[in-house]
């Protein structure tokens, strides 16, 4: 079973590749989705994440807009965050590849937006790039609710740039062509990798 990474930039179109990906039968784990569920009331994270930020607790549930500014502009408050959910996230990828392997799966992707920066690619056999130019990226965040010029540098700063991430990178999608470009480059990918796993 071949394990590909999938990242990419703010902005970027990664969300709409991995939709892709399932779209043409191919099981992704979306680490952001898993810190969704893990957050919620029900989720492995709620009470470890309350106790260590008590205000973040609204209504019953964490508020995101509470705790996003207090881990964003607190080095030690993000490593706390990180200690709680990382472990969390891992454990349901490695479920997911455990499922995937007794199902035979020949490719399955890890949708991980910071898959440099935490050098996730150590668990991937191959590392696809989301990428698009600069000016479409910038429309595409700057169109989001809530987003100021303020908040897109810092998060950008946080980012390894694209053209690294890139020159990294096994494949390059690209998203800023139209659809059409970015399915036919994805299914190629897919027919390259399953290819592989076949005659390996």
């Amino acid at each position: 079973m071949v394990i590909l990474g999938l990242t990419g930039s703010i902005g970027m179109g990664k969300s709409t590749a991995a939709g892709m990906f399932r779209y043409l039968g191919v099981p992704v784990h979306d680490a952001d989705a898993s810190v969704h569920h893990l957050m919620a009331p029900d989720g492995a994270a709620f009470e470890p994440i309350i106790s260590a930020f008590p205000h973040v607790l609204q209504d019953g549930r964490i508020d995101r807009q509470i705790l996003g500014p207090i881990v964003f502009a607190d080095s030690d408050a993000l490593k706390c965050l990180e200690a709680i959910l990382h472990p969390l996230v891992r454990g349901d990828e490695n479920r997911f590849l455990k499922q995937n392997r007794l199902a035979q799966r020949p490719l399955v992707v890890l949708d991980i937006p910071l898959l440099f920066e935490t050098a996730g690619e150590k668990r991937c056999d191959q590392v696809a790039v989301v990428s698009a130019p600069e000016f479409i990226q910038r429309q595409r965040v700057m169109a989001r609710s809530g987003m100021t010029e303020a908040k897109f540098s810092a998060i950008l700063a946080k980012q390894m740039p694209d053209r690294e991430k890139c020159r990294k990178a096994d494949f390059i999608i690209p998203t800023g062509l139209g659809r059409a470009v970015t399915f036919a480059t994805i299914r190629t990918i897919i027919d390259q990798l399953e290819n592989r796993t076949r005659h390996a």
